[in-house]
């Protein structure tokens, strides 16, 4: 290779991937690390991709010009499909669709959903903010699952709701962050119902009404995780244990929201990078010991 290359041209898919994905300081990256090789590869890839689509309706403040380039990136996920992959996290992603089943139209729909962000700035009740989440979330989920792997499909009804915990954990912890950017995602009925106006969200003050409204979506999102892991078959446990991670670092960063009076809109909640890293290693831990625990039951028998 020619010294004169530069860094990024020496930059393979898979590193521009995992640059993509640390870089973002997301809880769901410190989950991979535990996973076999080909997994962490193909999860890392798909996180990129979630990411990249993600920045277009973010970075670019033009939005015909962010339809421009969300056409094109259906265009590439079309060309990868097709064998000829042109970006690098399609070039990484690429290879992956002969072990995974990740289905075209899944990808497609995560592009769907980063666009209702450029139609819609607000959604008047939650049953319009469910398709939203389900496109940018429960869909990820679903694709999640089939990278770790299941034998029950009912494992997908967890994936699915797990998805939708993940995002209504997100919107709770950035309300204040999306309102500046002129977006609200608690649905604007709920918002009447508890007498809270929509410039409310961009003030850094926690009024009883603010925080009662937020205690509402807090306690909706803790009901989606119950929902989900009712629905996830024993079986299926320790295959899926990358979610089960993501879900103990997400739900303890909703008990922060909770244990400090909901002031996400007076400063960002966040954990730690150290704390993420134990509450993966312990979860990991109880999820391989409690996969032992029914096979030494059955060796005693």
């Amino acid at each position: 290779m020619d010294v004169l290359e530069s860094p990024a041209r020496q930059m393979t898919p898979e590193d521009y991937c995992k640059q993509k994905s640390s870089r973002s300081g997301s809880s769901f990256y410190v989950s991979f690390l535990f996973l076999p090789k080909l997994q962490r590869q193909a999860i890392t890839a798909l996180y990129a991709f979630c990411r990249e689509v993600d920045d277009v309706v973010d970075e670019c403040h033009e939005p015909d010009i962010a339809r421009v380039k969300l056409s094109w990136w259906r265009e590439e996920v079309a060309r990868m499909y097709d064998g000829q992959p042109r970006h690098p996290v399609t070039r990484a992603l690429q290879p992956m669709l002969q072990h995974f089943d990740l289905a075209q139209e899944y990808l497609l729909e995560i592009i769907d959903g980063m666009e209702m962000d450029l139609e819609h700035t607000s959604y008047p009740d939650f049953k319009s903010l469910n398709l939203y989440c389900y496109r940018v979330a429960s869909v990820v989920g679903l694709l999640s699952a089939e990278i770790f792997g299941y034998r029950n499909r009912k494992t997908l009804n967890y994936a699915r709701e797990l998805g939708m915990a993940f995002q209504l954990t997100n919107i709770l912890r950035d309300v204040r962050e999306d309102a500046q950017r002129g977006r609200i995602y608690i649905p604007l009925d709920e918002l009447e119902r508890f007498q809270v106006k929509p410039a409310d969200l961009n003030r850094p003050v926690t009024s009883d009404a603010v925080k009662a409204l937020l205690q509402f979506q807090s306690q909706r999102a803790h009901e989606h995780y119950r929902k989900a892991f009712q629905m996830l078959p024993d079986e299926d446990r320790y295959p899926q244990r990358t979610g089960i991670i993501m879900a103990n670092i997400y739900e303890t960063l909703l008990n922060e929201i909770d244990a400090d009076g909901y002031r996400v809109l007076e400063h960002r909640i966040s954990l730690p990078p150290g704390r993420k890293l134990w509450l993966a290693l312990t979860t990991l831990w109880r999820e391989k010991r409690r996969q032992r625990q029914p096979q030494q039951s059955r060796a005693k028998q």
